[in-house]
C-alpha cells in the first residue's frame, strides 16, 4: 500500500496499549501533525524490548487449571464446558485457549515468523460478534494483530479450530475500540488454523510488494503509538525497516526507489518520536541523524532533534537546530514555541553558570555583567601588569649597574 499522510485509526485492529491514554502533547510536532506524525525511525540494541510479551514459553505444559478458573459460559454451544480441557496460556489466568475440533497433530504447529491464516470470529461477553474474517492473514510474531491471536495461533495444530478468552488486556485494553468494543471489554475469539506458510523471501519481492508491506509494518508502529504501547510501536517500525531497507535481486524503477526511501523516513522519524516517550535519548538521536542524513530539511526530523537536544539539556546546540526547523516553515507555531521556551531556558542556564563562576572567584558582590568585564579585562589587567613588569626591570638595571661599580 502506498504511503500516506493519514493519521492512523484507533480502531485498527491489534494488540491494546499500556492501559494509559495517549499523551496529548501540544508543544510537540507529533501531535501538531498527522502520524505520518507517526511517520519515522528506529534503533534496534537500545530499546529496551522486555515488555514484550515471551513467546518463546507459551508452548510448555501449563500448570494443573483450578476449578475457579473455569471462563464464563460464552455463546457457543459446549465451549466452556469441563474446565480441565482450557490451556491457561500465560499462566495468569487472564488468556485461555480449549481445543473444539482437534488438527494434524503438534508437529503441524505453525513457526513464528510464517504467514499464517486463520478464520476468526471474535465476540464479546454478551454474545455480540464484533468481527469476523473468513481468511485472515499474518505474520506469526510480529504483532500484526491481537497480541491474544499472536500468542495462542502458534499452538494451533493445523486444522484445529479452537476457542480463546481474552481480557482486554490482550485485546483492544483500556480504550477499546470505537465503535463497536467497549473500554476493557474481553473477548472470545473463535479460531481455525487453515494455512502456514514461509515468509517471502525480501530479496525476491517487486518494489510494489516491498513497499506495501513496509508500510503495513509502519502502520501498524501507528497504531501502537497512539494506544500509548511505545515499546511495541518501536518494534514494528524497526521490522518496516528492516523490509524497506533490505537487498534485492529485483531491479526497482526509480518511482518505486523514492517511494521506498519515504517510506524509510517516515519510520525512522516515528521512531524517534516513540523513542523520546520512552527517554531513549541517545537511540532517538540517531534515528533523527538517520533521516538528516537521507533529508537535510526534513522538518520533523530537525524537531525532534532539537527536543532530544533540550531534554538533554544542550540548549547552545538546540536553539540553532530549532532556527533552521523555523526558517524552513516560519508559520509553524509549534516550533516558534519550543524556540521560546529553549532561549529562555538557555538564558537562565547562562545566569546560573554566571553567578557560580562569580563565586568561585570569591566576588560575589561584583555587579557588572560578564560582557562588561571581558571589555574591562584587555585594557586594565595588561596595562597594570606591564607598568609593573618595567619597573622591576629599571630596578633589576640600576641594581646591577651598582653592583658593577663597586666592584
Amino acid at each position: 500500500m502506498a504511503s500516506s499522510g493519514e493519521e492512523p485509526r484507533s480502531g485498527s485492529p491489534g494488540r491494546a496499549g499500556t492501559g494509559t491514554e495517549p499523551e496529548a502533547d501540544a508543544a510537540q510536532l507529533d501531535t501538531a501533525e498527522d502520524f505520518e506524525v507517526l511517520d519515522e525511525e528506529g534503533e534496534e540494541d537500545e530499546d529496551d524490548l522486555s515488555e514484550l510479551p515471551p513467546l518463546e514459553d507459551v508452548g510448555r505444559p501449563a500448570a494443573p487449571p483450578r476449578e475457579d478458573a473455569q471462563p464464563p459460559e460464552q455463546g457457543t454451544g459446549d465451549a466452556a464446558g469441563d474446565p480441565q480441557e482450557w490451556l491457561d496460556v500465560l499462566g495468569n489466568g487472564l488468556l485461555k485457549k480449549k481445543t473444539l475440533v482437534p488438527g494434524q497433530g503438534v508437529d503441524s504447529r505453525p513457526q513464528k515468523g510464517q504467514d499464517v491464516t486463520i478464520r476468526l470470529k471474535a465476540t464479546l461477553e454478551d454474545g455480540t460478534v464484533v468481527e469476523e474474517d473468513p481468511a485472515l492473514t499474518f505474520t506469526l510474531g510480529d504483532c500484526d494483530v491481537l497480541q491474544a491471536l499472536d500468542l495462542c495461533v502458534q499452538l494451533l495444530e493445523m486444522g484445529e479450530t479452537a476457542l480463546i478468552v481474552s481480557e482486554a488486556k490482550y485485546c483492544y485494553g483500556a480504550q477499546g475500540r470505537s465503535p463497536d468494543i467497549p473500554p476493557n471489554a474481553s473477548l472470545t475469539l473463535e479460531v481455525e488454523l487453515l494455512a502456514a506458510r514461509d515468509a517471502p523471501d525480501l530479496e525476491l519481492l517487486s518494489g510494489k510488494e516491498k513497499i506495501q508491506l513496509a508500510n503495513r509494518k509502519r502502520e501498524r508502529g501507528n497504531f501502537f503509538y497512539q494506544q500509548a504501547d511505545y515499546v511495541l510501536a518501536i518494534n514494528s517500525y524497526d521490522i518496516a525497516l528492516r523490509i524497506a531497507g533490505s537487498s534485492s535481486k529485483v531491479d526497482f524503477s526509480p518511482d518505486e526507489e523514492a517511494e521506498l526511501l519515504d517510506v524509510k523516513v517516515k519510520c525512522l522519524n516515528n521512531l524517534a518520536a516513540s523513542q523520546l516517550k520512552l527517554d531513549h535519548f541517545k537511540a532517538a538521536l540517531k534515528s533523527c541523524n538517520l533521516v538528516l542524513e537521507h533529508q537535510p530539511g526534513n522538518i520533523k526530523a530537525l524537531f525532534r532533534k532539537g527536543k532530544v537536544l533540550a531534554q538533554q539539556g544542550e540548549y547552545r546546540e538546540a536553539i540553532p537546530i530549532l532556527k533552521a526547523a523555523l526558517k524552513l516553515e516560519p508559520s509553524n507555531k509549534t516550533i516558534h514555541a519550543e524556540l521560546s521556551k529553549l532561549v529562555k531556558k538557555h538564558a537562565d542556564q547562562r545566569n546560573v553558570e554566571t553567578e557560580m563562576y562569580r563565586k568561585m572567584l570569591g566576588n560575589p558582590s561584583t555587579a557588572s555583567t560578564p560582557g562588561k568585564c571581558k571589555d574591562k579585562l584587555p585594557w586594565s589587567i595588561p596595562w597594570k601588569w606591564l607598568f609593573g613588569a618595567t619597573a622591576i626591570a629599571l630596578g633589576g638595571v640600576a641594581l646591577s649597574v651598582v653592583i658593577a661599580a663597586r666592584n
